[in-house]
């Protein structure tokens, strides 16, 4: 899976709070929490961002409670993937578990900047800045990721896996 977009630069311990505020939590449509992915933050962001986009932060994105709403709000908002220095562990499994890409790749964090243009090869892991021309690497996802993504997250993997032996 390759994906292309403009990039949405922030800086390190976006935590979920800032993603989705706590006074959304009672939503549970993407589309309708992505409306407001991270306002407290960036207000014009979710009136801005275009699908297919992507967040690139610093260190420990995703820190603070365990909510799903905040990797549903980003990817309900159009975002295609999260590229960031490091992410909190459970923000990381919620990310996979609802199918949003997320790559660590501290390197390109460092060469990224507000609006440069990104191609991201998911399968090779290669992150690309079409606005510097340089190429790095991530860690690939393993195939059975790449396949939960694909799917959506993982209800639909497992949806997938019990039909088709049925």
């Amino acid at each position: 899976m390759v994906l292309e977009g403009k990039a949405w630069r922030y800086g390190r311990d976006v935590d979920t709070d800032v993603i989705i505020p706590a006074r959304y939590l009672t939503l549970t449509d993407p589309a309708e929490l992505g409306a407001h992915c991270l306002e407290d933050l960036d207000p014009k962001f979710a009136g801005r961002v275009k699908a297919g986009d992507f967040i690139v932060a610093e260190e420990n994105f995703g820190s603070g409670s365990s909510r799903e709403h905040a990797p549903l709000a980003i990817k309900g908002c159009g975002v295609s993937c999260v590229i960031a220095s490091s992410f909190a562990r459970i923000f990381y499994r919620n990310a996979i578990n609802v199918g949003l890409p997320i790559l660590e790749c501290p390197e390109a964090v460092r060469d990224i900047g507000k609006g440069h243009r990104l191609r991201v090869d998911l399968e090779r892991g290669t992150v690309e800045n079409l606005s510097t021309g340089r190429v790095f690497e991530a860690q690939p996802f393993p195939e059975f990721m790449r396949e939960i993504i694909a799917l959506g997250g993982l209800v639909d993997y497992v949806r997938e896996r019990l039909e088709n032996k049925g």
